[in-house]
């Protein structure tokens, strides 16, 4: 890969990097002054805010699992093996890593 691909190719991971770290940041936000939740004997806000903080958790460590992804490339990408797939060695192939710069393994292993 020549420089000014690997340039590009570095600024859109940085930049997908910053975009996981904003979401994230975002959702960790909200929760922070509401306190305690409270059960009671039907179902209420306590109940409503107990499924709205555990889909944030699973969204929250989706993000994190992206954002891993993410350092996943940028290491690649400084030691030489961008573009490889981290199973098996072979191509990544130019579409996936066109359509999800990120990828770290080929549709096979991904």
């Amino acid at each position: 890969m020549d420089e000014q691909k690997q340039g590009e190719v570095r600024a859109e991971l940085v930049a997908k990097e910053a975009e996981l770290v904003r979401q994230r940041e975002t959702l960790t936000r909200p929760y922070a002054d509401q306190g305690t939740i409270s059960f009671g004997k039907r179902v209420g806000d306590g109940t409503a805010m107990a499924v709205d903080r555990l889909s944030a958790v699973t969204a929250h460590d989706a993000l994190g699992a992206a954002l891993g992804e993410v350092h996943r490339a940028i290491v690649k990408l400084d030691e030489g093996s961008y573009g490889r797939c981290d199973a098996c060695s072979s191509d990544i192939g130019a579409g996936r890593l066109e359509a999800r710069p990120w990828s770290t393994h080929c549709v096979r292993h991904g």
